[in-house]
């Protein structure tokens, strides 16, 4: 392992829990019943209000499409919560295992407290440190792929190190396993516009793929099956977030401090208008190992 490796292994662990570790009473304060935190999905352009039903929407969405309703064993790259390891449970109740990955301290703290389950492993580890027990039938990952590389890397340096992810899913995946992967991406947007606030004080040291970046990634590795672009989904997430957060303002303040509330109501608006405009989409794509 080189030094730069090691170097880029703490710099997204600390930027992870930069971010996440912010504490587990905040999140529940405006996320839904699951802490889920990511996009939900909402179905035909419907945007209600049901933030629970949207999200789970989007954790079957990606059971269905990891094929993990017939899985023995499946890995949860970027597990928050716990969310997805629960939701496999409720609808494959006789899988062998469900690992799940994070580099939160919180979250790992609250999975291991809320999910006594022995079904269920979650491991406070990188993904490029797993060594599994045996091959998975499916992989999912919502909302990890975004940290995996950082704003000064070369375009030959990200897509190296999105080939990484995906040759690590190759290796670890059984003949004919899916991954379903979500994540931001950049859409009408240049690299260098970028707004300061949101690489300092929100998601330092990360950035975002293009589409295209991760196709080339995946060339000759896995196969991609399906591609969407759910980017209308994220701009309704975040303004859902936001109301919840307006809501249970004074209890937030008190759960962490005014101005960490603050920068997180400027990020959801910041995020809601980036997508709305088609400044970001929200890439949902679907891998097979042949």
């Amino acid at each position: 392992m080189t030094t730069s490796t090691v170097g880029d292994r703490e710099r997204t662990k600390e930027a992870i829990q930069f971010h996440y570790d912010v504490g587990n009473r905040f999140y529940s304060l405006w996320l839904d019943r699951r802490m889920i935190y990511s996009c939900a999905m909402w179905g035909d352009g419907q945007y209600d209000n049901d933030l629970d039903g949207a999200q789970l929407r989007k954790l079957d969405f990606h059971i269905d499409q990891a094929r993990a309703l017939n899985a023995r064993r499946i890995l949860d790259v970027g597990c928050g919560w716990g969310g997805l390891m629960r939701r496999c449970l409720e609808r494959n109740p006789t899988l062998e295992a469900v690992v799940g990955l994070t580099l939160s301290a919180e979250q790992a703290r609250y999975c291991r407290d809320a999910l006594q389950l022995s079904t269920i492993d979650c491991r406070l580890e990188d993904w490029r440190d797993h060594k599994a027990l045996a091959p998975y039938d499916s992989i999912v990952s919502i909302g990890a792929f975004e940290h995996f590389a950082a704003p000064g890397d070369s375009q030959e340096t990200r897509i190296a190190k999105y080939k990484a992810f995906f040759e690590f899913c190759r290796a670890n995946l059984r003949r004919g396993g899916h991954l379903s992967l979500q994540t931001i991406a950049y859409l009408n947007m240049r690299r260098g516009e970028v707004s300061e606030f949101m690489n300092s004080e929100i998601f330092p040291d990360s950035d975002l793929p293009y589409l295209e970046e991760i196709v080339a990634a995946s060339a000759g590795t896995l196969e991609i099956v399906s591609v969407r672009n759910d980017r209308l989904d994220y701009a309704h997430t975040c303004n859902q977030w936001a109301r919840r957060l307006k809501t249970n303002r004074a209890a937030a303040v008190e759960a962490c401090d005014e101005a960490t509330v603050a920068k997180f109501e400027k990020y959801l608006l910041e995020g809601s208008v980036g997508f709305f405009q088609g400044k970001l989409s929200l890439l949902r794509i679907t891998e097979k190992k042949l």
